[in-house]
């Protein structure tokens, strides 16, 4: 894939066009939408919204621009426009989420108005679940005075940046979720847009499987070469800043923000976690959407195995628990 196939269709554009709305490219990723009103009870017509969600499954996340303030409720059925189209919710509720909805993830960098500190490392949502979620939306309650938004990286563009020697062994390679022991591949043909994407949690990965190069059978990776993986995906997501498929993103008021989480990885940017009375109150509203299939390993590989039972290989990493194996000292690895 290159940063041409990121151009938007003209099919899928003027169907949105239509409906009397604009759809404009980021740079380097994603694209802004404007004219579709959130808060009606009604959605867009459903070709209209499968014309947004291919846009989305090719660069990466969606921004829709509201004049006017909407409520949770709006935002949860939104969210249910794309991928599973229904909302699959496992976290916390805290206390001033409105009206204790458990499908909004509130978070905040001050403790008092929502969960602090979540998702430092690059990751995508859902992970420890076969059928991770399709998509993820942010409602930005607040922004920060002085900035604190979410870097996104385009998994598509990031694996072709990959030398061919990597792209061929990290398509061996399979993650075991350190919480629950899903197992996903490393890379992953995306349902929509046929992409080869990367894949790896950084903050939540308990062990990783290689496929034998040339014959039957399969092995654990040493510390030493999982942390070398680790490394290397950190490295080949941060080069995107340079690259072109990487954004800091800065949220306004009342934005709402659809991310592709099988297209996309994101993290915090640094400044989200700093304290309110430096950087201003941050509140964001996050939601999950069920997915719509199983991103499921290869190589007969099972979906699941037990990372807290002993080790099956004999040696390599075996971590279950928490955020699973710390590839880099003191670093944050809350999710």
């Amino acid at each position: 894939m290159t940063k041409e196939q990121l151009a938007l269709d003209p099919e899928q554009t003027a169907l949105v066009e239509e409906h009397g709305a604009q759809i404009t490219p980021l740079e380097p990723i994603g694209a802004e939408v404007r004219g579709i009103d959130l808060a009606a009870q009604a959605p867009p017509p459903r070709d209209v919204l499968d014309a947004l969600e291919r846009v989305m499954a090719q660069s990466g996340f969606l921004v829709f621009k509201n004049a006017e303030t909407i409520d949770h409720e709006a935002f949860l059925r939104a969210s249910c426009w794309w991928g599973g189209r229904a909302l699959h919710s496992t976290h916390g509720v805290h206390p001033e989420t409105p009206d204790l909805n458990r499908h909004i993830f509130r978070l905040s960098n001050d403790e008092r108005h929502g969960i602090p500190d979540v998702g430092p490392q690059w990751h995508n949502d859902g992970s420890f679940l076969p059928a991770t979620f399709s998509h993820s939306g942010y409602h930005i309650i607040r922004p920060a005075e002085h900035g604190g938004g979410t870097h996104f990286v385009h998994q598509g563009l990031a694996f072709d940046a990959l030398p061919q020697d990597r792209q061929e062994r990290w398509r061996r390679l399979s993650s075991v979720n350190s919480a629950s022991g899903v197992v996903h591949p490393m890379v992953h043909e995306h349902p929509v847009s046929g992409q080869a994407c990367i894949w790896l949690h950084l903050g939540m990965t308990g062990a990783i499987i290689e496929k034998h190069p040339d014959a039957d059978g399969f092995r654990l990776l040493e510390a030493e070469e999982m942390k070398q993986v680790c490394r290397e995906y950190n490295d080949i997501l941060n080069a995107g800043f340079d690259a072109g498929y990487a954004i800091a993103f800065e949220y306004a008021e009342n934005d709402c923000v659809f991310i592709d989480n099988l297209a996309v990885a994101h993290r915090a940017a640094p400044e989200a976690h700093m304290p309110a009375d430096q950087q201003g109150l941050r509140i964001m509203h996050r939601s999950t959407v069920r997915g719509a299939q199983d991103l499921a390993p290869g190589f007969g590989l099972p979906q699941h195995v037990n990372i807290d039972g002993g080790n099956p290989f004999g040696q390599g990493v075996w971590q279950g628990g928490g955020v699973g194996f710390r590839w880099e000292e003191g670093i944050k690895m809350r999710n």
